[in-house]
């Protein structure tokens, strides 16, 4: 499946659209959260101590110099490839050959942050986008048993009808576009979870022996 949010046009499209929503749940609900639509399971935050097997410095102490900071920023980025982000970081140790296992410790640790961060805005912007379908798909039912009753009133009243049914249609649409985005939206979460551990490995591989 392609990656939408590697496109950065496709992904503010989609993800502006899941922030501004407020109602509803898809069709395919996770068992243990009615209002979650996603076959993949909501999980909580991603914990530093898995994926990385070594002690990190506490968060206060973890502040990066410029340079480290913005190859921690680098590496966080789904659009630069794993190839390229490795390449900006032996570039980085080769211009900072002092660098040590605290130091590179602090870049995986605010690497992580910001792709946590990522990940939960998405996470909260899927909820939402929930919430607005379960909105829509009762406004649908409802338009239905509207249109029934207008077909079935005496006497008919044809301009009554022709706009319940204009907005039953653009409602369904609108119903079935959001639909169809969902399955790459469920997937950019997952996505985010691997990025953190192509991070982790490739500074595991750089520390000191």
């Amino acid at each position: 499946m392609e990656d939408p949010m590697a496109n950065p046009r496709l992904a503010a499209a989609l993800i502006a659209a899941f922030a501004t929503l407020a109602g509803g749940a898809g069709p395919a609900v996770a068992a243990e959260d009615g209002g979650w639509p996603c076959i993949q399971r909501r999980t909580g935050a991603l914990s530093a101590a898995v994926i990385w097997p070594h002690p990190l410095p506490a968060a206060e102490a973890a502040a990066l110099p410029a340079g480290a900071a913005d190859l921690a920023a680098a590496l966080a980025l789904r659009r630069i490839s794993p190839e390229a982000a490795e390449a900006r970081l032996a570039t980085y140790l080769a211009n900072h050959p002092g660098t040590g296992a605290e130091a590179i410790g602090a870049i995986f640790l605010a690497a992580l942050t910001r792709i946590d961060r990522d990940r939960n805005r998405v996470l909260d912007g899927i909820g939402r986008y929930a919430r607005s379908q379960a909105g829509l798909a009762a406004r649908i039912d409802a338009g239905h048993a509207a249109l029934k009753a207008a077909e079935t009133a005496e006497p008919l009243d044809f301009d009554r009808i022709d706009a319940i049914g204009t907005q039953l249609d653009w409602d369904e649409r609108i119903y079935h576009d959001r639909e169809r985005a969902l399955g790459y939206v469920c997937e950019t979460p997952v996505l985010l979870e691997k990025r953190a551990f192509q991070v982790a490995q490739m500074l595991l591989r750089q520390l000191p022996q």
